[in-house]
């Protein structure tokens, strides 16, 4: 799986602009290849629809077949490409269909993190002690330059980095669970 490919085209963007085709993806590159039928057991939806919406990834190059992974050549396996999706944001926002496409996408990613924030909460009862003292949610405002603001995602893609590879030297470890980390900063409107 490589790193990360840029986004250049609309139909990428709207491609991922849907929730289930997001949350697809997302479960493709935490639990590798799957199956269709796998999948819907973790997303409502039957594997006929899903199969429609992996189709759709694997056309704009999110997704592609890995008929390795099974055994029975009647079930079609499929796996991500890429460890993350990123793109220029300039690049969308200087053309008024790349930046409704964009829009659209952010939206639903969001929609998707708030939703996931949520079952976070709920579940906080059934977590130990250590587990819920550990989690963190933070926001800070600073007055920065565009060229400082760019160096904090440079580090901080560089401190995602260094943690993405502690969390693979994790795999297989018994007291490791799934971890979400979500950053942001942009101008304040």
């Amino acid at each position: 799986m490589s790193q990360s490919p840029n986004l250049q085209r609309t139909s990428q963007m709207r491609v991922l602009a849907h929730p289930t085709r997001l949350r697809l993806l997302a479960l493709l590159r935490e639990l590798g290849p799957q199956t269709a039928a796998h999948l819907a057991k973790h997303v409502d939806e039957a594997p006929g629809t899903l199969s429609y919406h992996l189709a759709k990834l694997a056309e704009e190059g999110f997704i592609e077949p890995a008929p390795e992974a099974g055994t029975d050549a009647r079930q079609r396996w499929w796996r991500a490409c890429n460890e993350k999706t990123s793109w220029t944001n300039a690049e969308f926002s200087s053309d008024p269909e790349k930046l409704s496409a964009q829009k659209d996408m952010y939206r639903f990613v969001f929609q998707y993190y708030s939703q996931q924030f949520d079952t976070y909460l709920d579940q906080t009862v059934t977590l130990t002690d250590d587990w819920v003292n550990s989690g963190f949610a933070t926001d800070r405002h600073f007055r920065l330059t565009s060229q400082q603001l760019h160096q904090l995602n440079t580090e901080i893609q560089a401190l995602e980095q260094r943690w993405l590879e502690i969390s693979a030297l994790n795999k297989g470890t018994d007291n490791a669970a799934a971890v979400f980390f979500l950053a942001q900063g942009y101008r304040q409107p």
